[in-house]
């Protein structure tokens, strides 16, 4: 019986951890929408799943990195701008 054509190609070979946040959302909105279309086989469902898993945690790290950097501008005692972190106060 010839194997039927995978319906998600073989995607470990591109690096997550190299993907900006926006390339990385993207692919993991795609993933979701092969998913709830419910047109996937269920073991290119459980790959893709996967990979959808590894996307989610590499944008949340790239949100936690971000939300530390973030610093809001504020004047000092003596008036010069100074930065302090956004949750500092």
């Amino acid at each position: 019986m010839p194997e039927k054509p995978r319906s998600e190609p073989d995607n470990s070979a591109d690096n997550i951890a190299e993907m900006n946040f926006e390339d990385a959302l993207g692919a993991l909105e795609d993933i979701v929408r092969k998913l709830e279309s419910g047109q996937v086989s269920l073991e290119d469902s459980l790959e893709i799943y996967t990979r959808g898993n590894r996307l989610r945690q590499h944008c949340e790290a790239k949100l936690k990195d971000a939300s530390a950097r973030i610093e809001k501008i504020t004047l000092t005692q003596d008036g010069t701008p100074g930065t302090v972190e956004l949750d500092a106060g």
